[in-house]
């Protein structure tokens, strides 16, 4: 059956029309099909004749790529201006974008930085905000090409060593390193197969999550299960690190660990098959077993802080908005917490300390704001900011330096520091995007009805000056899931869209958090097409307002925004000009059994929870409804990466294999499949250009957009 794959698509690969952007018809390769498999599901039958294709490793799947590849690539070369993009984000990217400072036990201030096109941000560390820094590590000297991202950094707190947590090409699995702290000599420790960690270290050790080490050639695809915590000890072998958690019962749990400073406590929570987090705590110096907080995961459950025997919790228990509690580790199940800072009118995001002081961050209307409270729950003041958009706050409870960072869709991100006695804020800097004035753009915020009359928010950005005469190109974005807010920010290379005409819109649709827990379930399992018809509406009242028509309409979005755009196009395909599906989840009837696709079971469901759940995935799964009767779809380009070990490129390969061989008229149907590459995650810049620019490019030429810079 191989060998036939392989004849098949060596066939096609000789055969494939190169096709021009202005020809009629794309030849697509033929991918590896078995028509012989198909799945029951409760009496429903349901055919997959792709399923060689999640086989991602097989000689007939690589040589399918790279014939896909070859295809997008001369559609993608004939584009005229695409050039011309790719120079543009450049120059829009090579800025210095320096982030916030943060001040260590060693009173030495810790800062990333990228000096503009660096491929990964430089970590620096300097004795006062005004010196002169040194670089205390790169990541850039990680790998020749960019693709080894830090993922996290921890020090030991008694300031002797610093753990780093990579990924290589952008996958999931990380590995941890230590360095001598003062020297920032390399140490011989390394651990592998670590994924979903930190490094929590107590003593001259750290915990740390991993799973046992995957099949070799599945390292990417097979399902993850057993989450286990480990203590390693500096200057030993990881094959001598010491098993401290798992549960064997629940393989499907994500199990972390969090230690304070103080090291007297260690918390642990459970994850992965509810819609929060399980608790219990142990104390480090006294021994004893683990006593539990929350056994359920019926609720989210994050330690903000610990002072002394006191555990300040964020938590939607009772509070579908959030509230903060304090637990008395000494008697600590939640039955005996005591509320601080009750739920509010918008959704507590964040809760951090600041000397004796709590800054509290609130989410109104998917714009955060930030208060000032003191320990027993009484308000201060508010933190003004000059402009609606999502902050970044660096504080610690041993002083009462703050910082922070604020950023909207044209406002990059601005620096401040913020004087916790006056309530003053400082400009620290604020950077400059060449060639920008950003006193040219405004956004406004407006809200739209759903099918069901539910008011949805959108973000609206655009060049000033801009008529309402229907013909306006519009990039529509969105997610709709997972309790993810889609606040405002800010992107360089999104300027490039607005500066050539093109609206941004950005909708908060049902599933994220905007308004709490309720505004999530809304949005879940038999409430999933909420989420669609969300979207839907913000199309058309796009449409009906003036701003765009149809025709220029393009819709874009990642991973749970990847099926989002999959989902609307084959419900409205008379809706959109063009449609991205990035990193997608297409085939809702198998998501669940790859790498940690389980743990999304309690926003999606599964198909083997019942008929009903199978029947209710099976109606919107993107993969599964693709028309074959000639309706024209929308200009179509997947985007997914060969280390994408989150949403494994199956579903994409699936997908994209499924719309060549549909009658769905003649847009191009492509698939952009990158190498070294994950599901986004620390991706470096010279990647991130190059994906903008056959994205924009594919999506100017199928508007019928022409760069004017």
């Amino acid at each position: 059956m191989n060998r036939l794959f392989k004849t098949t698509l060596m066939s096609a690969m000789t055969g494939i029309i190169a096709a021009s952007c202005s020809s009629s018809k794309i030849e697509y390769p033929a991918a590896p099909t078995d028509e012989t498999v198909t799945d029951d599901y409760f009496g429903t039958v349901v055919a997959d004749p792709y399923r060689p294709l999640e086989n991602d490793t097989a000689p007939a799947t690589l040589e399918w790529v790279k014939a896909e590849n070859a295809i997008t690539e001369e559609y993608l070369s004939k584009i005229p201006f695409r050039d011309k993009i790719r120079d543009r984000l450049t120059q829009l990217n090579n800025y210095k974008k320096t982030g916030l400072p943060s001040k260590h036990k060693d009173g030495k201030y810790y800062f990333y930085e990228n000096d503009g096109l660096q491929n990964q941000s430089v970590l620096y560390r300097t004795d006062t905000l005004n010196g002169t820094p040194e670089v205390f590590l790169d990541p850039n000297t990680l790998s020749d090409d960019g693709t080894v991202a830090l993922q996290g950094l921890s020090f030991s707190n008694n300031g002797k060593y610093a753990a780093y947590i990579i990924s290589r090409s952008g996958s999931d699995w990380n590995e941890i390193y230590v360095m001598d702290a003062k020297t920032k000599q390399l140490l011989d420790d390394h651990i592998e197969w670590a994924k979903f960690t930190g490094a929590d270290w107590e003593g001259d050790g750290f915990y740390y999550s991993a799973y046992p080490r995957p099949e070799k050639g599945k390292e990417f695809s097979n399902a993850n299960e057993n989450h286990q915590i480990y203590y390693h000890k500096i200057g030993t072998p990881q094959s001598e690190d010491r098993l401290v958690y798992e549960d064997k019962a629940n393989p499907l749990y994500f199990h972390s660990a969090y230690v304070p400073e103080d090291e007297e406590w260690m918390f642990l929570t459970a994850a992965g098959q509810g819609l929060g987090n399980a608790l219990k705590v142990k104390n480090l110096k006294k021994g004893g077993d683990w006593v539990v907080m929350e056994p359920s995961q019926d609720y989210e459950m994050s330690v903000m802080e610990v002072i002394g025997d006191k555990a300040y919790i964020k938590t939607n228990w009772n509070a579908p908005k959030n509230r903060l509690m304090v637990a008395d580790l000494n008697n600590p199940a939640k039955e005996n917490w005591k509320e601080v800072i009750p739920e509010g009118k918008g959704v507590m995001a964040g809760a951090q300390f600041a000397g004796d002081k709590l800054i509290i961050t609130f989410e109104e209307d998917a714009a955060e704001h930030a208060y000032i409270y003191q320990q027993d729950g009484k308000l201060i003041r508010e933190i003004e900011f000059p402009t609606f958009g999502t902050v970044g706050i660096s504080s610690d409870k041993d002083h009462n330096e703050v910082y922070y960072a604020l950023t909207s869709f044209v406002y990059p991100s601005a620096r401040y520091s913020y004087n916790m006695e006056t309530g003053e804020s400082t400009l620290i800097g604020t950077p400059e995007i060449p060639g920008v004035n950003m006193d040219d753009y405004v956004t406004e915020q407006v809200f739209y009805p759903s099918a069901d009359g539910t008011r949805i928010p959108m973000f609206i950005t655009y060049k000033k000056g801009l008529e309402k005469n229907g013909k306006n190109p519009v990039y529509l974005y969105g997610y709709g899931g997972f309790n993810v807010s889609l606040p405002p920010s800010f992107s360089a290379s999104r300027m490039l869209w607005l500066e050539n005409g093109g609206i941004y819109a950005q909708a908060n649709l049902r599933g994220g958090s905007e308004y709490g827990e309720e505004w999530h379930i809304a949005g879940t399992k038999m409430n999933k097409m909420n989420v669609f018809n969300d979207f839907i509406a913000a199309g058309e009242y796009l449409i009906n307002e003036g701003w765009t028509s149809p025709e220029h309409l393009a819709i874009v979005g990642g991973s749970n925004g990847g099926l989002l755009v999959g989902a609307t196009v084959n419900i409205r395909p008379d809706l959109f000009k063009v449609a991205i599906p990035e990193v997608g989840v297409m085939d809702m009837m198998r998501y669940h059994l790859f790498t940690i696709g389980w743990n999304w079971a309690s926003d999606y469901g599964t198909s083997a929870d019942s008929k009903e759940m199978a029947d209710y995935l099976l109606s919107y799964s993107p993969l599964h409804n693709i028309k074959n009767d000639g309706t024209p779809y929308p200009a179509i380009l997947v985007t997914t990466a060969d280390h994408d070990d989150r949403v494994v490129p199956a579903h994409s390969f699936k997908y994209a294999a499924t719309l060549q061989a549909s009658d769905t008229g003649d847009a191009p149907k492509l698939i952009r499949i990158d190498s070294k590459a994950g599901h986004g995650g620390g991706k470096p810049m010279s990647k991130v250009i190059d994906e903008y620019a056959d994205v924009y490019s594919f999506i100017f030429q199928n508007i019928g957009m022409t760069p004017k810079n």
